[in-house]
């Protein structure tokens, strides 16, 4: 086959031991799910509450932390899910992207800037002044407005809609549907009616940025809204005018951020989990998911709730929610109870 190693080999880009019976020769073409994989593919067990499923597993061999024994031809690795994604990086097909250049169908400003090596895809705009890096690609229906720059070795997929005076750096992959640079969301009373606040900021995306389908970030009122290397963003995130999110923050679907956020380095943010405005995440800190985020979080915490606590406080109160009808029942007992000896 045209893409295929063997275990030893993989064993080396992985940074992992082989182990089992003529292991060492056993030859992968591709990967797969624990519960799917059948021969010639390889599949991984993160942790050991997934040890049962392993028995039953049809894949030519597992990547396995060192913590499960395991007789069958194998890779042990201390970060199973990061040597995995070496491997399914190794066999993942390609994208169809276009060729280098400009589609017939696209419109390009002749004021406009597309470095060499770069495509611009069917039915694309891109506006005046507005500079596509070396190498980045516009796959389809992206909108760059004027005086926007996209930096070297991105990746645009269709319909989105980068707008004005917006800088993004190399190596950004921004997916279908993402909408950068619409108005962040400011009106002041005047009598019974609201007066628009132009919003004339602009966004920066730093270099090796994701930003997941349907993300919407708005442009700042002022100043910038800002997302930091190496930031990973889910689908479906709202991310408000001047929020400034830090280097390597990962957050997950359906959360939204309000005006003015500030998330430092290295946060994790679940699943719909929302703040309210003007906040600061310190570094490293953890918001579990649906969280309700009221007040600063310090470096380092984990909170969880709504309105957010401390994880561990969080989690006594709810294991105590789960005691209130029995708690009730109780209390009304006793007060019949107490009846009962007044009455005497």
């Amino acid at each position: 086959m045209p893409n295929e190693k063997t275990l030893r080999e993989l064993g080396t880009l992985t940074g992992s031991e082989v182990r089992g019976p003529g292991a060492e020769a056993v030859v992968i073409t591709g990967v797969g799910p624990l519960d799917q994989a059948g021969p010639g593919l390889l599949t991984f067990v993160a942790d050991k509450k997934h040890r049962p499923q392993l028995s039953a597993t049809q894949a030519s061999a597992v990547i396995i932390p060192p913590d499960i024994d395991w007789d069958k031809p194998c890779l042990v690795n201390r970060n199973p899910y990061l040597a995995f994604a070496k491997v399914a990086e190794l066999f993942a097909p390609p994208v169809p992207f276009p060729p280098a250049g400009v589609h017939p169908s696209a419109v390009v400003h002749p004021e406009a800037v597309v470095e060499p090596g770069a495509a611009v895809g069917p039915f694309c705009v891109v506006g005046a002044r507005a500079v596509i890096g070396a190498r980045t690609v516009l796959v389809a229906q992206v909108f760059i407005g004027d005086d926007t720059q996209v930096g070297g070795d991105c990746i645009l997929y269709p319909q989105v809609v980068v707008r004005e005076r917006i800088r993004i750096g190399q190596r950004v992959i921004i997916h279908p549907g993402a909408v950068l640079g619409a108005d962040g969301f400011g009106f002041v009373p005047e009598g019974e009616h609201y007066r628009k606040l132009p919003q004339i900021g602009t966004i920066v995306i730093e270099d090796d940025v994701e930003i997941g389908a349907a993300v919407t970030i708005d442009r700042a009122t002022l100043g910038e809204t800002r997302l930091g290397q190496g930031c990973k963003i889910d689908n479906l995130v709202q991310i408000a005018h001047n929020v400034q999110i830090g280097p390597h923050t990962v957050v997950a679907a359906q959360t939204g951020f309000s005006g003015s956020t500030i998330l430092g380095r290295h946060v994790m943010v679940g699943g719909q989990v929302g703040t309210a405005g003007h906040l600061t995440v310190g570094d490293n800190a953890v918001l579990a998911a649906q969280s309700g985020i009221l007040r600063d979080v310090e470096p380092g915490g984990a909170v969880f709730g709504c309105p957010a606590r401390p994880h561990r406080e969080a989690m006594r109160l709810l294991a105590e929610y789960g005691k209130l009808t029995e708690m009730r029942r109780r209390i009304e007992q006793l007060e019949k109870r107490l009846k009962a000896l007044e009455g005497k």
